[in-house]
């Protein structure tokens, strides 16, 4: 067991839905992430068991992948009165929603329209009880996410930034885009910050900042040295995260999806054109079958 000031509650969810952390104190409660669009009602609920009476006052989201700010729509429609800061950078699409450039559309996935009350910057502090956060620009596997550090117990929510084995999926990259450095300097802020307990967007808390910083730079150093096993990494992370949504369809279905997303067709081409979409695809999901992530039978792709 990790222990955590009375302020902070984290709930560790499924890798379909990030984490949530509530910071409460007796006269505001602040939800930082909101999880996917299909598990928004449990959020809800797990707000509601932790609040009581008290109201959500706010939600913060640490970038604005679908996972992170899914359960916003529904969490403002229950706390009309919550405030919800988003970085900025991609702030004009949500306040003029533009899905496509959300990166919701070329993702293949589904996001509720939500609003926005503000936008959180790099340097932007606020109070919660006895503890004071600290925003920090986190480029890299987002060009706009951020990280919130609380010095005095030495907490870092590190979003996707840092795991405990690794980092997410670099985002950039699928477009061409390089991010690779980003990724490199964000976890040297997150070093000279020195943090005890990182709360990370999927997967476990975790103290061993030093090991786990240590695995995501050689896991960044291979990705250097070889941009396609990243791509072929983007790809399956995409097809398994679309797969956790629907469980179990014809894998025609699928495959007929994967044409639609336009980060699969970006990442076919920049980086497996010499192979038919239609059969990378298909070599993919015998790649999840394999590692044990989805089963392939009778026509069908389920997820495992």
């Amino acid at each position: 067991m990790i222990d955590l000031p009375k302020e902070v509650s984290f709930w560790e969810r499924g890798w379909l839905s990030s984490n949530n952390i509530l910071l409460r104190d007796a006269e505001q409660a602040i939800l930082i992430d909101t999880g996917y669009w299909t598990h928004s009602k449990q959020t809800l609920e797990l707000v509601r068991a932790a609040l009581g009476l008290q109201p959500l006052t706010g939600i913060i989201n640490t970038h604005l992948h679908s996972d992170h700010c899914g359960g916003n729509a529904h969490l403002q429609t229950a706390y009309p009165h919550a405030t919800t800061q988003v970085p900025p950078g991609h702030a004009d699409y949500v306040f003029d929603w533009d899905p496509a450039a959300l990166t919701y559309t070329p993702t293949g996935q589904h996001c509720p329209q939500f609003t926005a009350t503000g936008v959180i910057r790099d340097g932007d502090c606020f109070e919660v009880g006895s503890t004071e956060w600290e925003a920090h620009a986190a480029p890299g596997h987002d060009p706009n996410s951020i990280v919130l550090f609380e010095e005095k117990y030495g907490i870092l929510i590190s979003a996707d930034a840092l795991w405990n084995n690794g980092f997410g999926v670099v985002f950039p990259e699928i477009e061409g885009i390089a991010a690779f450095q980003e990724v490199a300097e964000t976890l040297d802020v997150i070093e000279k910050l020195q943090p005890r307990i990182v709360l990370p967007g999927h997967g476990p808390a975790f103290t061993d900042v030093t090991d786990a910083i240590a695995r995501a730079r050689s896991r960044l150093a291979d990705f250097k040295a070889k941009p396609d096993k990243h791509a072929a990494y983007a790809a399956k992370v995409l097809l398994k995260f679309k797969l956790l949504e629907l469980q179990r369809l014809p894998l025609k279905d699928f495959l007929e999806w994967s044409v639609q997303s336009r980060y699969m067709q970006e990442l076919h081409a920049r980086y497996a054109n010499q192979q038919a979409f239609d059969v990378w695809v298909e070599e993919l999901c015998n790649g999840l079958q394999s590692s044990g992530a989805a089963t392939l039978d009778d026509g069908f792709i389920t997820n495992k």
